[in-house]
C-alpha cells in the first residue's frame, strides 16, 4: 500500500471523525470536504453521487412527513402506547416488540421518542426495574430500521443491489432474512434484559433516591389532545403504500411493463408508490401542505440525504480509485471469513449515527470483496452500532424519560444501560441471519 492511499485514508477517517463531532448534516458536509481534498491535492476521480438511493429515501420520507403532518404517527403511537399498558407485567419483553413493529411499519425510530414516557410509568407503577424495558425498547426501535421495507437503511440496500447489477436480489431477501433475525435478536436481548440490575425493592441508590423525593410517584397516563380528524386516513393510506412496495417486491411479475425484456427495477416502483402515496394523502387529509417540511420526520429525512450525499460519495471515490490495491490486500481474508466484515460495518455505524450512510459508505467494498449478496444481507443488521458510545438522541431521551435514574452512563462510559441490550441484540441479529442466508440462498 502506497504512501499516498495511506494519506488518502486519512482523509477519509478525518472527515468522519469532523462528521461524527458535528453529526447531522454535519456527517455530510464533512464528507464532500474530504472529497475535495482528494480531488485536489491526490487527482482522484470522483465517482457518481448515489442518485438513486437518495431519491429512494426522499419518496418515502414525504409520505412519511405527509403522514406526520397528518396527525398518523400520533394515531400509530396511541396504538403502541395502549398494547404496551395492556400488559404491565411483560411491559420488558412488549415494549421492544411493540417499538420494533411501529418502527418496522413507519420506516423511522423517531417513533420511539413518545412511547419512552409510557415504557417507563407502565415499568415503574408495576414495580418493574425502568432501566431494563427503556434500554432494550430503545434498541429495539433501530434494529427494525434494518428490516422495515420503508427504511432508508433499507432503501440504500436496494438501491446498491440495483447499481452492481444484482437486481435478484432486493427487497424479498432482504425481508426474508433481516425480519426474522432482528426479531430474534430482539426477544433476546429482552430475555437477557429481564435480568439486568437489581429489582426496584432491592436497589439501595433508587430506594435512597425514592426517599429523598428525587424520584416522583408513578402517575397514570397523562390526558392528550384529541388526534386530528385527518390521523387514521393518513396512517392507513401509508400501510398501503408499505404493502404495495413489498407486493411488487416479492412479485416481480406485476412489475413487467408491456414489451418489456425485464420487471421495472425496484427502486423506480419505490419512488413512484410513495410519492403517489403521499399525494393521495394530501388530497385525502386536506392538510395544509405547508405543515409537511416543519415535520420531524421530513428533519430527519433531509439529514439523512445529505449525509449520505457526501459522506457515501467520499467512501464510493475513494474505494473506487483503489480497488485494485484494497480488494487483494484484505479479499482473502474476507472471502475466508467473510462474517468478519460484519465489524467494520458496525464500527463505522458508531461513527456515522446512520444505518443508511453507513450501508451507503461500506456495502459497496464489501461487494467489491465478493462477498455473497446473501451473507452482506445477513450482516445488514450490524449496521446498528449506534448505542456503542450513548450520544445518540433516543439514548439521552430514554435516560431523561427514566425518572428513577436506573437508565444511565456508567462512570466509564461505556458501562452504560444500552450496551448489553444493544451488543446481544446486535449479535443475535447477525448470527441469526448467517444462518438463515446459508440454508435459505
Amino acid at each position: 500500500m502506497t504512501l499516498s492511499i495511506v494519506l488518502q485514508f486519512a482523509v477519509v477517517l478525518a472527515a468522519i471523525w469532523m462528521g461524527s463531532r458535528y453529526s447531522g448534516v454535519g456527517l455530510g458536509l464533512w464528507g464532500a470536504v474530504g472529497l475535495l481534498i482528494l480531488v485536489v491535492a491526490f487527482g482522484v476521480n470522483p465517482t457518481s453521487p448515489p442518485v438513486d438511493v437518495m431519491l429512494i429515501i426522499l419518496a418515502v420520507i414525504m409520505a412519511a412527513s405527509v403522514m406526520d403532518a397528518a396527525g398518523g404517527i400520533d394515531f400509530l403511537v396511541r396504538i403502541a402506547e395502549r398494547i404496551i399498558r395492556a400488559n404491565p407485567k411483560y411491559v420488558t419483553i412488549v415494549a421492544p416488540l411493540t417499538t420494533w413493529s411501529f418502527t418496522f411499519v413507519a420506516g423511522t425510530g423517531h417513533i420511539v421518542y413518545p412511547l419512552l414516557p409510557v415504557i417507563y410509568e407502565t415499568a415503574h407503577q408495576s414495580g418493574i426495574r425502568p432501566e431494563r424495558p427503556m434500554a432494550v425498547a430503545t434498541i429495539a426501535s433501530q434494529q427494525a430500521i434494518t428490516a422495515s421495507p420503508v427504511a432508508a437503511a433499507t432503501a440504500a440496500m436496494i438501491g446498491l443491489f440495483s447499481e452492481k447489477g444484482l437486481s435478484q436480489w432486493g427487497l424479498p431477501e432482504i425481508l426474508m432474512i433481516c425480519v426474522p433475525a432482528t426479531l430474534t435478536g430482539v426477544v433476546a436481548a429482552a430475555i437477557v434484559s429481564m435480568f439486568v440490575g437489581k429489582d426496584l425493592k432491592d436497589d439501595p441508590e433508587y430506594q435512597a433516591r425514592l426517599k429523598s423525593g428525587q424520584v416522583p410517584a408513578p402517575k397514570s397516563a397523562e390526558e392528550r389532545p384529541p388526534l386530528k380528524a385527518s390521523a387514521k386516513t393518513s396512517a392507513y393510506l401509508f400501510l398501503c403504500g408499505v404493502a404495495l412496495v413489498v407486493f411488487f417486491g416479492f412479485f416481480p411479475e406485476y412489475r413487467k411493463l408491456p414489451g418489456a425484456k425485464g420487471p421495472l427495477a425496484m427502486p423506480i416502483v419505490i419512488e413512484i408508490v410513495m410519492m403517489a402515496v403521499a399525494a393521495i394523502m394530501l388530497l385525502a387529509t386536506k392538510i395544509n401542505v405547508d405543515e409537511v417540511p416543519k415535520t420531524a420526520t421530513l428533519r430527519a429525512g433531509v439529514v439523512a440525504v445529505i449525509g449520505i450525499f457526501g459522506l457515501a460519495w467520499l467512501g464510493d471515490s475513494f474505494i473506487a480509485a483503489h480497488q485494485n490495491v484494497i480488494v487483494p490486500a484484505i479479499g482473502e481474508w474476507a472471502k475466508a471469513a467473510p462474517w468478519t466484515f460484519a465489524f467494520g460495518l458496525f464500527f463505522a455505524s458508531v461513527l456515522l449515527y446512520s444505518q443508511a450512510a453507513t450501508t451507503r459508505a461500506l456495502m459497496p467494498l464489501g461487494m467489491a470483496l465478493g462477498i455473497p449478496p446473501q451473507f452482506l444481507i445477513a450482516m445488514f443488521p450490524s449496521v446498528n452500532g449506534y448505542f456503542f458510545i450513548p450520544t445518540y438522541g433516543s439514548l439521552i431521551a430514554a435516560i431523561n424519560f427514566d425518572l428513577s435514574g436506573t437508565t444511565r452512563i456508567g462512570k466509564y462510559v461505556l458501562n452504560h444501560s444500552f450496551m448489553i441490550p444493544g451488543i446481544v441484540a446486535t449479535s443475535v441479529a447477525v448470527i441469526t441471519g448467517l444462518f438463515l442466508a446459508r440454508i435459505m440462498f
